[in-house]
């Protein structure tokens, strides 16, 4: 039996308190807004936020083969934790090859001593035909950064809406 590829990335938020970091993950149904190459992602079942409810994302993330079909999934939520700041949530259905595909998005507290905080990303998933854990976990960490980056845009936006 192949082993399941488990992986885990994580990134710093400057300038933005745990509890504004939490605010944009729990946002389940606006992943778009915040994830490079996602096209889109609403809801099709249950209310935003809230464990059994389920999303439609699709872009041209995976996988990349170079062909321009879009790539879709459908996500269920699984658990919150306002707590702990975690949520867990599963692929139920996709054409992106993941199979038994389990994540986990927790905001923790930044490493550092300054005013911000991290987000790491755990997934397990079984092995992808045609893929790397290597290039999968790359292309997580990237899609990380540049989320915690329209994050940080997002916050500041709301902060400072005049841009000053």
């Amino acid at each position: 039996m192949v082993q399941r590829w488990e992986a885990k990335v994580s990134t710093n938020l400057k300038n933005i308190t745990k509890q504004q970091a939490w605010s944009l993950i729990k946002d389940f149904f606006n992943l778009h807004k915040r994830f490079p190459n996602l096209a889109t992602c609403y809801g099709i079942h249950g209310s935003n936020g809230e464990p059994g409810c389920i999303r439609y994302c699709a872009g041209f993330s995976l996988p990349s083969d170079g062909s321009h079909e879009v790539s879709w999934s459908k996500e269920r939520l699984v658990a919150v934790d306002d707590v702990d700041l975690s949520l867990k949530y599963e692929m139920v259905d996709c054409n992106i090859g993941f199979k038994s595909y389990e994540s986990m998005m927790r905001v923790i507290s930044d490493d550092g001593d300054g005013d911000g905080c991290m987000i790491e990303w755990f997934f397990a998933v079984d092995p992808v035909e045609g893929l790397e854990l290597e290039d999968l976990v790359c292309k997580y960490r990237i899609a990380l950064q540049l989320m915690a980056h329209k994050m940080e845009q997002e916050i500041a936006t709301v902060l400072h809406p005049n841009g000053m």
